[in-house]
């Protein structure tokens, strides 16, 4: 069974809505595009390519990977996390493309949910999910990640798109590792445990 990984930029308040530019995702009227770049260092880069550099295969929502492919194809050759995206496999979930053009690209057919699931039982390492708000609603809902690689940015939004939205299932997680950057930014793993604990809060005997 492949392991399917997500990694997601948040504020403070869990938005996770267009931290990469103003024009990166503006639904719902949402004005602060680009809040998470300003955070982003060198000590920032070397752990994403630690991450990139684990991956097999990418699978993307429409938005995520028209993003990617406008950019990530004019890296350079020394571009150690755009040599890796570019040359590796990549799965687009859109119910509006009908063909993808960035290189070693696949639309999946069918509904997302058991299209994800068949990918997690084919051969090959582990599944990165990046950005793809939209297809991580699909995903979280139903319990398809095995592990959330969470970057939080010292920032509060107060609206926009989050990661965990209604349709969440409760689960237990484990903080498998964390690390912080000199610009603020805490960048944790957590790993699927089971299911919730529950338990009460006493006082005393």
């Amino acid at each position: 069974m492949r392991k399917l990984m997500v990694t997601t930029f948040l504020s403070l308040d869990g938005v996770m809505q267009a931290p990469g530019g103003p024009d990166e995702d503006r639904d719902g009227g949402f004005g602060h595009g680009g809040w998470g770049a300003p955070h982003f260092d060198e000590q920032f880069v070397k752990v994403m390519e630690t991450l990139v550099e684990r991956g097999e295969a990418l699978l993307l929502g429409r938005r995520t990977y028209e993003i990617f492919a406008a950019s990530w194809p004019k890296a350079g050759p020394d571009d150690v996390i755009g040599a890796k995206l570019n040359s590796m496999p990549k799965y687009v979930a859109s119910r509006t493309l009908d063909q993808v053009t960035w290189q070693n690209s696949t639309l999946l057919t069918g509904a997302v949910p058991e299209a994800v699931a068949e990918l997690k039982r084919g051969e090959g390492g582990e599944i990165q999910v990046h950005g793809s708000g939209d297809l991580l609603q699909t995903l979280v809902a139903h319990d398809l990640v095995d592990e959330f690689h969470l970057v939080v940015c010292p920032v509060l939004l107060g609206s926009g798109k989050r990661l965990f939205g209604d349709g969440t299932i409760p689960a237990g997680l484990q903080l498998a590792g964390s690390t912080s950057t000199a610009t603020g930014v805490v960048i944790s793993t957590y790993r699927r445990a089971g299911k919730v604990e529950y338990g009460v809060m006493e006082v005393g005997d």
